[in-house]
């Protein structure tokens, strides 16, 4: 017999009330993955889809390459385009996840409005940020990919196209989980038709 009474009793009763009312807890989850749905379908509204667009870019290392030729560097592999600012709090909550993920990933950094490739390679080696990075002092490219807000992440799969973009604050597994998803995506397609 459960206590019904005192601090004992506090995970007994929400237990029972949960199981009388998982229909309304049902829909009130219902109803917030909706919510946060529309929410991020309207910060993302900008992003781009269908075909990755190529840009000419300079890495915080001072060379010059194209996302076309960065993203050739990795065959066959879904990668990760990473849009931050050193002044953005939320960034640098991110970074830790960023960094596990470019472990396991090919990232590219995209520096939105952080001062010139010396000062974002300052940045990144302060704060331990293995990933390579794009310098975008006026937020050119940044616009070009229809980013407006940082953090942001864009997912290209191996064929060139868009399969997921974000923006706010994506936890590590989300970040795996959309690269792995943009992987297999194109072999399930294959495999349909």
């Amino acid at each position: 017999m459960q206590p019904t009474t005192g601090i004992r009793a506090l995970p007994f009763r929400a237990w029972q009330s949960l199981r009388r009312g998982w229909r309304q807890h049902l829909g009130t989850l219902l109803l917030a993955v909706l919510v946060v749905a529309g929410v991020d379908a309207w910060r993302t509204r900008d992003l781009p889809s269908g075909p990755a667009p190529d840009a000419a870019i300079t890495l915080a290392d001072g060379t010059t390459t194209t996302l076309d030729q960065w993203r050739a560097m990795h065959p066959g592999r879904a990668v990760a385009l990473h849009f931050w600012a050193d002044w953005c709090p939320v960034c640098k909550l991110e970074e830790p996840s960023v960094a596990a993920l470019s472990a396991d990933w090919p990232v590219l950094g995209i520096a939105m409005q952080s001062g010139p490739a010396a000062r974002v390679a300052q940045v990144q080696r302060q704060r331990g940020m293995p990933w390579p990075t794009a310098v975008d002092p006026q937020a050119e490219l940044s616009r070009a990919w229809g980013v407006r807000v940082v953090p942001a992440l864009v997912v290209v799969d191996a064929q060139g196209q868009v399969r997921f973009a974000t923006t706010g604050y994506t936890p590590g597994w989300g970040m795996r989980w959309r690269l792995w998803w943009a992987q297999v995506l194109p072999r399930w397609g294959a495999l349909a038709g």
